[in-house]
C-alpha cells in the first residue's frame, strides 16, 4: 500500500471518529440518588386542611324541595261565608258520579280525603253531605240514586276517622241542579255529592 492510500484511510478514520458521538442518541442524566439522612422523614406525606369545607354530592342526589310555609288564616264566624271560603280554598271538595253511579272514582276519593282531613282538624264544625243527580230518570228514582251518593261519600269520610254523628246527609234528587243546562257538560255537575259546613 502505497504512504498516500495509507494516509487517506488514516484520515477517513478519524473523521469516521469524529461524527459517531455525534450521531448517537444523547441518553437523558440519570435521576440522582436521594439517600434519606436523619432529618428527612421516610413517613408519607400528611395532606394539607383548609378551613373551607366542600360538600360533593354525587349526580343522582335529590335536593329536597323546600316547602312552602303555611300560614293559616282565621275562619270566618258566619256559617255561609264560611262555606264560600272553605270552597275557594279548597278545605271541602265535593265528590263527582259517573252516570247512574255511586260508587267513589279515584278523583272522589281523593277530594272527600282533603275533606275529611280538614273536616278532623276542625271538630268543632258539623257536615251536611247533599247528594244530587242530573235530570235523567224519574224523581223518585234519582231521589234515591241521590241519597245512595250522600251515604257513599259519608261511609268513606267515616272510615277516614271522621266522627259518623258529625256528617247528616240528605238527598235531593234532580231539584236543585248546580248547571242548569241539558248536555253532558251540565249534567257531569250535576252527579255530585255536595258538602256542607253545618253548626253543631
Amino acid at each position: 500500500m502505497t504512504k498516500v492510500a495509507k494516509g487517506f484511510i488514516f484520515g477517513l478514520i478519524l473523521i469516521v471518529a469524529a461524527i459517531m458521538p455525534a450521531c448517537r442518541a444523547k441518553k437523558a442524566p440519570p435521576a440522582p440518588k436521594v439517600v434519606p439522612t436523619e432529618t428527612m422523614s421516610t413517613a408519607p406525606p400528611v395532606p394539607v386542611t383548609t378551613t373551607e369545607t366542600r360538600v360533593v354530592n354525587p349526580p343522582d342526589f335529590v335536593q329536597p324541595t323546600p316547602q312552602p310555609t303555611i300560614t293559616t288564616e282565621p275562619l270566618p264566624s258566619d256559617i255561609e261565608t264560611l262555606n264560600r271560603v272553605a270552597e275557594q280554598r279548597g278545605y271541602l271538595q265535593d265528590a263527582f258520579y259517573a252516570f247512574d253511579e255511586s260508587t267513589l272514582s279515584g278523583d272522589a276519593q281523593t277530594a272527600l280525603t282533603t275533606s275529611a282531613n280538614w273536616l278532623r282538624k276542625n271538630p268543632q264544625y258539623n257536615l251536611l253531605i247533599e247528594g244530587h243527580c242530573d235530570e235523567r230518570g224519574t224523581e223518585q228514582y234519582n231521589l234515591a240514586l241521590g241519597d245512595r251518593r250522600a251515604n257513599s261519600a259519608k261511609e268513606y269520610m267515616v272510615a277516614l276517622g271522621v266522627d259518623g254523628s258529625r256528617i247528616r246527609t240528605v238527598s235531593y234528587g234532580e231539584e236543585r241542579p248546580f248547571d242548569p243546562g241539558h248536555d253532558e257538560a251540565a249534567w257531569a255537575k250535576n252527579r255530585r255529592a255536595h258538602l256542607v259546613i253545618v253548626g253543631k
